[in-house]
């Protein structure tokens, strides 16, 4: 190195081995006694000890004052701390999370169980099998009048039929005389009304076959009937307004709700129904009935008179008759102890927008005459001596159908096939033939004759599918198909 260079200076804080310094700066230097001595150099002190709480680690802080350096006081630092492992992070954490549903639980019940559907339904896993899928699909088992369907992803509206499949978010809206009966996937059906628009809003089942299917009302009356649920965590659901009603198995009710006029009504036929009306909860038994205004948000519940049960003819029954036009169709009741009167209609649709025979008897039982061949509904409304009414019975319905002078038809039933509590027929027959089974027609016959037809929800036990059929020559042809429901 040159003469001329600068001395090197001994940096004490950085270097405390002060031998091996010197001993580098001999190898590189020519003039190493510009050096601090080595005596002058001493590794730093120590000024704080941190010790945790089980004594097993200790860290020192040190100063790079060196002797000789001014003085400014002596700094005493003491720390102590705890180490927390990550399992006692992860513990604590499932402890807060526990704590805070039980919370939610106790003050809002209804919350902590939609959640806990919503995370079932995210793990639970989309049938591959179309049949599988088209199984656990909402259908509609019977159409009538003008019938329209809007898919959640669409903009259009398509006319309903029954080869048509619902998903969450469809809607469907009915005419001033259409109707239309949606089954689910666990055998609950929903009976549309004339002029209503109702949007699907669930139909899912989870691995443990509980079940749980809901639409919402806009506007209109939808009639709601559930079965029985093969498991206890099942649910059937009815929204309108700002209410949900959630129905027991084997209930019925009817629900009414008009936004034009603010009147919400849901009536109980069988079962029990809980109900959810903003803050207010009201449990609904048989015939009884609450209505309410969203914008009063007040309550009102009621009993009210119960109608008559239906005896004859029963529902969906053929009638097969030489001279229909003058045959006697004898229909009957049962009796209600606070009724005066009774109310009969006949109705060749299910909305009773064509009535064909309206008569007030005092009795139970009313002979009638002058139906033409053809589809017929009827119901019976109570009425008690201060001239209040019933809800109208649930309708029969019972075909009126003239007997073939003509060979008869064919009519082959291939087999049966069972979808939870809905049965399948597969059949065939004369092409351009009209069928009938329980009553309903059957839309869906190829041009081979070829038809397939499912009925509608069945409880357990045995059942007779009658299948009636007619030809263009007036021939007519029934079979009779025993059907078991476990």
């Amino acid at each position: 190195m040159p003469a001329s260079a600068p001395p090197h200076k001994a940096n004490a804080d950085f270097m405390p081995n002060a031998h091996l310094q010197s001993t580098m700066c001999k190898t590189r230097c020519c003039n190493a006694e510009q050096h601090l001595p080595r005596a002058a150099l001493r590794p730093p002190r120590p000024y704080a000890r941190l010790q945790n709480k089980r004594k097993n680690r200790i860290f020192c802080m040190y100063e790079s004052r060196q002797p000789g350096s001014p003085k400014h006081g002596k700094v005493a630092i003491e720390v102590q701390w705890t180490t927390i492992s990550y399992r006692t992070v992860i513990v604590y954490s499932l402890l807060g999370i526990v704590i805070l549903c039980a919370g939610v639980f106790v003050t809002r019940p209804e919350w902590l169980t939609r959640a806990m559907d919503r995370v079932s339904r995210g793990l639970s896993t989309t049938p591959s099998n179309p049949a599988a899928l088209a199984q656990n699909q909402a259908r509609f088992v019977n159409l009538d009048g003008k019938v329209e369907v809007k898919r959640a992803n669409s903009v259009t509206w398509e006319n309903a039929d029954y080869r048509t499949t619902l998903d969450r978010g469809d809607l469907i809206r009915t005419g001033d005389d259409g109707a239309a009966r949606i089954t689910f996937v666990d055998g609950t059906t929903y009976t549309i009304k004339s002029n209503s628009f109702v949007t699907v809003e669930q139909n899912f089942i989870d691995r443990d076959q509980s079940t749980s299917v809901a639409v919402h009302i806009s506007s209109g009356a939808v009639d709601l009937a559930t079965g029985t649920w093969p498991s206890p965590r099942s649910r059937a659901e009815v929204s309108f307004a700002n209410a949900r009603a959630s129905l027991k198995q084997n209930s019925r009710a009817a629900v009414r709700t008009d936004p034009v006029n603010d009147e919400n009504q849901i009536t109980v036929s069988a079962g029990s129904a809980d109900m959810q009306v903003g803050t207010q909860h009201v449990a609904i038994g048989e015939w009884e009935r609450v209505t309410f205004k969203q914008a009063g948000g007040e309550l009102t519940k009621s009993t009210v008179l119960a109608p008559p049960g239906l005896i004859s003819p029963l529902n969906l029954q053929p009638l097969i008759e030489n001279d229909p036009k003058h045959a006697t169709v004898h229909f009957a009741w049962a009796a209600i102890p606070d009724a005066s009167s009774y109310s009969l209609r006949v109705s060749s649709n299910s909305m009773f927008t064509r009535i064909a025979v309206e008569k007030t008897v005092t009795g139970t039982s009313a002979d009638l005459t002058g139906f033409d061949p053809g589809d017929y509904y009827w119901d019976v409304t109570a009425i008690d001596p201060h001239k209040k009414e019933s809800a109208p019975s649930d309708a029969f319905k019972f075909s009126l159908i003239a007997q073939g002078k003509g060979d008869e038809m064919l009519l082959e039933v291939d087999g049966t096939e069972l979808h939870g509590n809905v049965a399948e027929l597969i059949g065939r027959t004369e092409p351009s033939a009209a069928l009938i089974i329980n009553g309903e027609a059957v839309a869906d016959i190829g041009r081979d004759g070829r038809f397939r037809y499912f009925t509608q929800p069945l409880s357990r036990g045995s059942h007779e599918i009658v299948v009636t059929g007619q030809n263009r020559r007036g021939g007519t042809a029934i079979k009779r198909v025993p059907i078991v429901i476990p």
